[in-house]
């Protein structure tokens, strides 16, 4: 009898250890079984950021990888969460805008790649047609230094300004104006997610949006602005990674996917032609 127990245990013994070994495999998603996809987390803006990650995902998917799509209404905390590892990625800034946070912060990022160049433009409640902006209107402004070279550059190729012989226009200041005929106040103290309230409440005459911004207060920048950013923009908006990610795979397969012919004819028939996608 005693014989008899003894093998029973040994043998509930054999078999509780064999449910233990195989539920750890199921616990840790054990890659080698072929049915685990990979994650990778990219913070992004809502618009149309995070639409294009959206609809790119189930692409994702078939390449074995699990997109998570966090928003952010900023443009501070999506590199403070990248940098804190937070996130693998993210998707929301042009290339000036990213270096020069790169520099200030001392970041470790990599630009991983362009994806689509969106044209700033300058709105207006007040008036339909750029000649008939009055003498000494109010032009409001991102408080971000990095888009106002982009700013000037708008307002120069409308003639209604001119910046110093010798200044780089794409880090170009203010106080970098020499000529200006219509003697224009700027207003360039305003958070970038206030510039369509500004516009909204009609403050100034123009009104410089970026356009993730813009498509969210339902105005698109070919139609509706009244001064647009030319075709030979250099603000091009790329997926930035951690530096020591930049050969990561998911990586390589995301930036692989919104380059695909398909995406980016989604992307500007999405928009109108108004979001313009690139291919490195």
């Amino acid at each position: 009898m005693k014989k008899r127990l003894f093998l029973l245990a040994t043998v509930a013994f054999a078999t509780i250890g064999l449910a233990a070994c195989g539920g750890g495999n199921d616990a840790t998603g054990d890659s080698s079984s072929g049915d685990a996809n990979q994650k990778l987390t990219v913070g992004a803006s809502p618009a149309p950021h995070a639409e294009i990650l959206d609809h790119v995902k189930p692409l994702l998917e078939k390449e074995g990888i699990d997109l998570e799509i966090k928003n952010f209404d900023d443009y501070v905390l999506p590199n403070k969460a990248l940098a804190d590892g937070d996130i693998d990625a993210n998707y929301f800034q042009h290339k000036p805008f990213f270096e020069k946070a790169v520099e200030e912060n001392d970041y470790k990022f990599t630009d991983a790649g362009g994806v689509h160049i969106e044209p700033m433009g300058l709105y207006s409640k007040k008036i339909k047609d750029i000649k008939d902006l009055k003498e000494g209107a109010t032009i409001v402004t991102s408080s971000s230094e990095s888009d106002w070279g982009r700013i000037i550059t708008i307002l120069q190729n409308a003639d209604l300004v001119k910046v110093k012989d010798g200044v780089d226009l794409n880090t170009a200041t203010f106080d970098d104006i020499s000529e200006n005929p219509k003697n224009l106040k700027f207003e360039h103290n305003v958070d970038p997610a206030l510039l369509t309230s500004a516009y909204n409440n009609e403050e100034g005459d123009l009104v410089a949006i970026n356009a993730n911004f813009a498509y969210g207060a339902d105005l698109n920048p070919v139609k509706d602005a009244v001064l647009l950013e030319s075709d030979n923009s250099p603000y091009v908006n790329i997926l930035a990674v951690r530096t020591e990610d930049k050969d990561d795979e998911r990586i390589k397969k995301l930036i692989n996917v919104l380059h695909d012919k398909e995406v980016q004819d989604w992307i500007l028939e999405k928009w109108d032609g108004s979001v313009k996608p690139v291919s490195e």
